[in-house]
């Protein structure tokens, strides 16, 4: 369970810094890395919780950091 978690919030960080790299974000490395861990945590522990995924926790994690990455920036830009 601890290795799924570490691979998880690896694969965010991965998935953060390829989103910013492409241009898909402008929200800077660092911002885009920690929203994207954080996406990535949050739907770890419902799964562990609720059972609620998508397949591996592999898929699960790049979909969550996707996810986060378009509602957090987008929630806030207007602000």
């Amino acid at each position: 369970m601890f290795l799924t978690l570490m691979g998880s919030v690896v694969i965010a960080g991965i998935v953060g810094y390829a989103s910013e790299r492409s241009g898909f974000t402008r929200n800077g490395y660092l911002p885009s890395i920690i929203i994207c861990v954080g996406g990535a945590f949050l739907f770890y522990f419902l799964r562990i919780m609720f059972g609620i995924g998508f397949g591996s926790p592999g898929l699960d994690a790049v979909i969550s950091s996707i996810g986060a990455l378009v509602i957090v920036p987008t929630h806030y830009r207007n602000r």
